[in-house]
């Protein structure tokens, strides 16, 4: 679709049907969204408490299961979306105490879930540090691999970073992904483990995302997201 062509996403991203979930469950995953975003610290016990509080009474392994499914967790003491696949190297944090004074000095990216009317997506954005500019974004109905390195490359076409951080996600620690950097010859730093704070900036933008869009324009489907992020 000529959308999708304007601001350089796969015409394929157009006509995904975002993720299912019963009427009940997508009820209670508003409510966690909304709850996560105010509180990233709060891991499944809490989310059920907090829960119970706004009409969402609901076991633990209920809502375990449907954090798994929206990619989200505790800041601490493990990682936001995923821990790094076996075999997957994991690259140690270079941020720390740097001064951050240019533009594509650091980037670093991310992968939130996005609530619609009727399901849900995934949106991975690429951040610049210097000038919080989104370089790319690109969004999904699973969370594979395939979309984090279609976003990267087309960010890579428009300029290159010295520094590329990321949390240890399964999608950041690929061997593809990694080798994508490292072959562009860009310096790879990753958050300590459940640090989400270590990627401060991209957490800002999420909350920005969910409470000036998400939240307020109830998207419709992929088409009505596509058309709002990318204003």
């Amino acid at each position: 679709m000529r959308q999708c062509e304007l601001i350089g996403l796969p015409r394929s991203t157009w006509y995904y049907e975002p993720q299912r979930e019963t009427a009940e469950n997508l009820r209670l995953m508003r409510l966690l969204d909304e709850q996560y975003t105010r509180t990233p610290f709060y891991g499944s016990r809490r989310m059920v408490i907090a829960l119970g509080g706004q009409g969402g009474n609901v076991n633990r392994k209920r809502v375990q299961r449907l954090m798994q499914k929206m990619g989200i967790e505790a800041i601490y003491p493990r990682p936001r979306l995923s821990d790094p696949a076996p075999g997957h190297r994991v690259y140690p944090y270079r941020l720390r105490g740097l001064a951050i004074t240019r533009p594509n000095q650091v980037w670093s990216t991310d992968i939130t879930y996005i609530r619609l009317r009727s399901g849900f997506v995934y949106l991975v954005a690429i951040l610049d540090w210097f000038s919080r500019y989104v370089v790319e974004w690109e969004i999904s109905i699973t969370l594979d691999t395939s979309f984090c390195l279609s976003a990267l490359d087309r960010a890579l076409q428009k300029a290159k970073p010295e520094i590329f951080n990321s949390d240890q996600g399964a999608q950041f620690t690929s061997e593809e992904f990694t080798g994508r950097l490292e072959s562009a010859g860009i310096v790879i730093s990753m958050d300590g483990r459940g640090r989400a704070l270590d990627n401060v900036f991209t957490e800002r933008l999420w909350r920005s995302v969910k409470y000036e869009e998400v939240y307020l324009k109830d998207y419709a489907g992929v088409p009505d997201t596509i058309a709002n992020l990318k204003t």
